[in-house]
């Protein structure tokens, strides 16, 4: 494996995660990854080898393996792992598709034509929607990987001996699994690591929400303040081209000019008239 390229794509996907997301990639490949590859792939490798029933009947042992095991724990783990981890490679190529574009767009436009994106890496438009969509589907595996597990090893445990009467065994035996108590403790471990990724991907996404609902309410705020500085200027200086109409008319005249009414355009007419 190149250790070279993978500690490129993590630094990638670490760049442009919130705090939130950086201890979540943090304890997906430290306590979950790390312990996958050192630990658990030796303690489940003499699965099937150690799984002793008390009978000599040819197949029996291999068909109640089956039907006790449909699918083995290091499997279900790697390809859970590989689907959490595959949204967040798909954040960093969409950041390297946008710097790409603007690269192109420099190049065609020059120096003076501007920029696609100020910052390709901020969290906006497409790149928002890839960030959020990237949180609810690694939050959508692990759930699903949970309840298959829960399905399949009902609590998340495994006992010591399984009873099996599948064909073709002669009668109702009983199989023994290898070391089931160290298995149990690796299951429930990884199994309350995916909770709390589960639960740092909708704090992720409930943080990422509500500062989007924020901004859009500041802005709109902005925007009827904006409005409402507009309206007052221009009522101003209505009333202020309405007096100097109205001071225009007795320019010519000895008498000082009557008091002006609350509508002065009225009081233009009547002393025209």
């Amino acid at each position: 494996m190149n250790w070279g390229i993978f500690e490129g794509l993590l630094s990638g996907v670490n760049k442009y995660s919130t705090a939130f997301g950086r201890i979540w990639l943090s304890l997906v490949f430290i306590f979950r990854v790390l312990v996958y590859l050192v630990t658990a792939e030796r303690v489940w490798s003499d699965d099937h080898k150690d799984f002793d029933c008390d009978t000599r009947q040819p197949g029996c042992s291999n068909v109640c393996f089956d039907e006790f095991f449909p699918v083995s724990h290091v499997r279900l783990w790697a390809l859970q792992l590989i689907l959490v981890t595959c949204p967040s490679l798909l954040v960093v190529m969409h950041v390297a598709y946008r710097e790409a574009r603007e690269k192109k767009h420099q190049e065609v436009a020059g120096k003076n034509g501007g920029r696609l994106y100020p910052d390709p890496g901020k969290k906006r438009g497409g790149l928002w929607w890839t960030y959020i969509c990237s949180l609810v589907f690694k939050a959508g595996v692990d759930a699903a990987f949970l309840h298959v597990f829960h399905s399949f090893y009902p609590r998340y445990t495994l006992p010591r001996v399984v009873r099996c009467h599948v064909a073709p065994c002669p009668n109702t035996v009983d199989c023994f699994i290898s070391k089931p108590a160290e298995k149990n403790i690796f299951t429930l471990f990884m199994v309350i690591a995916a909770v709390v990724c589960i639960a740092l991907n909708l704090v992720e996404l409930a943080y990422l929400v509500s500062k989007r609902c924020r901004e859009c309410l500041l802005a709109r705020k902005a925007q009827a303040m904006g409005l409402g500085h507009r309206r007052n200027w221009a009522t101003s200086s209505s009333k202020q081209d309405d007096l100097r109409l109205g001071e225009l008319i007795f320019l010519d005249s000895d008498a000082p000019p009557p008091l002006l009414p609350d509508h002065p355009r009225d009081h233009v007419k009547k002393t025209i008239l």
